[in-house]
């Protein structure tokens, strides 16, 4: 049978498909999406068929005339598993967009251009929305693996309408001039909150404390919002709504106890089903991250877990997930790992809550609760972390190579954050920002929160550790790796040489106080760990913070100290930067 005789074959069954039912009836397992609500003549239309039980083939248009168009899509994802097109500039009319899996009719959905009324859309998280919600993040965020993507703040990536599926969904103009610069603790909420907002859910939040040294964070009562169930909500409405949301939560409402139930988020199984993107991953210390896409491994490529984050001073980037970002330890005052929303439920009186672990656990239409990851050693955490990301194993060069790659990321993105402080000294130059006193440095407001990068120093030295004591790792841990019959002592010893030889090969660019661009070799960056126990000042001068050393030529350009008393406290503070340890609060 030819290609085309198979291609017809297929579209005729799913045409018979479709004439049996008209109405165009979906499972929550596919679902087709339509942006926006109430699509106009010539305007574009963007859709998203989205599938949580396996990928769909394809995705097609039928007009009233029973003519059908097959749309050139995008695929992403699994699970779910998206496809996403656009059409440009369709007529007045009733048309049925179909999605198709192995010639057979696997979703369909009714699509009016030019009515008066808006699409009817779902009130409720359920599967199909919380699919949605991941197949909506991935495409935002969606790049090559290999491209550096970071953006100045949220508002850029949500005003892009290539990347965002859902501008300008509401018809309103909703996303021009949108304030939205979440900071580290607020993205997951704000992009949470965005999406609910523009496809009609409810949302919930807590006003949570920030814990102790023996306990972690406990949360108030819930605020449940659902004047997005409602109907189209204004700009302004959301604007006021996401004011009160990111002057109430931070750092402490993701590291909420695994067990507790009064949280906005809840811990999940450690598993490839499990971990959308969407996903929420809380560090003991206070910083989170978001999934939003897995890379398979192939036999010529490593597999890659990307998530994006937020900085203090707005930023936004997507970056590698590895030991070096994704901080787990066992403590007593945090529940870290990876956890989702707590799902918010319509109950047959009308009255909105939210559910329960007991319910979570046999609920099927979110991820499960889950304290597995309470169970586990770090060791043992980023050892099963590595084999989701690669389960046919690396051998130890490529996973050299993919954490060489991770930890020259991580120190890029570090440049764009000096970089921000030295913008800010550019427009004050006789500023001197204040430094807070003891765990402070890591959670303040202000300008020191904006510029300062104590965390993320941290988080550079322990990615340093990380990539140094790999050859060690396999030593420790040879199941983890593709030994090809090598003993691990010989394997360890050629990685040992690999690494003397490749961390002079890579290199990273910074811009000094004169404007001239600079030139630092990883090697050099790992020869100066120590200097990053004292490099997170932003009074500091950019080549100190970069640890150039007095009296030589990098060092020339040097036009600022942090003042005395602060590099006192700094000094006292270095033992935590040292240990790679966030001290009590």
């Amino acid at each position: 049978m030819s290609y085309l005789l198979a291609c017809l074959l297929a579209w005729a069954s799913i045409s018979v498909a479709l004439a049996e039912d008209y109405s165009c009836e979906e499972t929550d397992e596919t679902h087709i999406w339509i942006s926006p609500l109430n699509p106009k003549a010539d305007e574009q239309v963007k859709i998203m068929a989205v599938s949580t039980d396996g990928p769909v083939s394809g995705l097609s248009l039928i007009d009233s005339q029973d003519q059908r168009i097959p749309l050139q899509s995008r695929r992403r994802g699994g699970p779910p598993w998206s496809l996403v097109a656009a059409l440009e500039k369709l007529n007045k009319g009733h048309y049925r967009v179909v999605a198709d899996r192995n010639g057979k009719l696997a979703a369909c959905q009714l699509l009016t251009i030019g009515g008066s009324d808006a699409q009817e859309t779902p009130k409720v998280w359920g599967l199909a929305t919380e699919a949605f919600y991941s197949a909506w993040i991935e495409a935002l965020f969606g790049a090559p693996p290999e491209e550096s993507l970071s953006f100045s703040s949220l508002e850029p990536i949500l005003r892009n309408a290539e990347r965002n599926f859902l501008h300008n969904h509401l018809g309103l103009n909703e996303d021009k001039n949108l304030p939205l610069t979440p900071d580290c603790a607020d993205l997951p909420y704000t992009l949470r909150a965005y999406f609910a907002w523009k496809v009609g859910l409810p949302f919930a939040f807590r006003a949570c404390g920030r814990g102790s040294t023996k306990a972690p964070p406990h949360c108030g009562v819930a605020t449940i919002v659902t004047e997005f169930t409602q109907g189209i909500s204004s700009q302004a409405s959301f604007r006021k709504f996401s004011r009160q949301l990111v002057n109430t939560v931070h750092s402490g409402s993701a590291r909420t106890g695994l067990e507790d139930e009064s949280t906005d988020l809840y811990p999940i199984s450690f598993s490839r089903e499990t971990l959308w993107p969407g996903t929420v991953y809380a560090d003991p210390y206070g910083h989170i991250l978001v999934l939003v896409e897995w890379v398979p491994q192939t036999a010529d490529h490593p597999g890659v877990l990307l998530a994006v984050d937020a900085q203090p001073d707005n930023s936004v980037a997507r970056k590698r997930v590895w030991e070096g970002t994704m901080l787990f330890a066992n403590t007593e005052n945090a529940g870290p790992g990876f956890k989702a929303f707590r799902p918010v439920m319509r109950m047959v009186s009308g009255k909105w809550r939210i559910l329960t672990n007991d319910e979570l656990i046999d609920q099927p239409d979110f991820a499960a609760f889950s304290l597995e990851q309470d169970q586990l050693s770090p060791d043992n955490f980023y050892a099963k972390l590595v084999k989701l990301i690669n389960p046919q194993g690396l051998d130890p060069r490529q996973a050299y190579e993919a954490t060489l790659n991770a930890l020259v990321e991580q120190i890029e993105t570090r440049v764009t954050s000096v970089d921000n402080g030295e913008a800010y000294f550019r427009k004050s130059p006789r500023s001197v920002i204040p430094m807070p006193g003891g765990a402070a440095i890591f959670e303040t407001v202000g300008p020191w929160e904006d510029y300062s990068t104590p965390s993320r120093d941290m988080r550079l030295i322990i990615a340093i550790n990380v990539l140094n004591s790999l050859p060690e790792k396999i030593m420790r841990y040879p199941e983890l790796f593709l030994m090809n019959g090598k003993h691990p002592e010989e394997a360890k010893a050629e990685i040992e040489q690999h690494h003397a030889k490749r961390i002079h090969e890579r290199s990273i660019h910074y811009v000094r106080t004169d404007g001239s661009p600079w030139e630092l070799s990883v090697a050099e960056v790992l020869a100066r760990r120590p200097a990053y126990e004292m490099a997170y000042n932003p009074n500091d001068c950019v080549e100190i913070r970069w640890g150039a050393k007095p009296d030589t030529e990098e060092y020339s350009t040097c036009r600022r100290r942090a003042p005395a008393e602060q590099r006192a406290k700094m000094e006292q503070y270095r033992i935590w930067f040292r240990e790679a340890r966030r001290p009590a609060r």
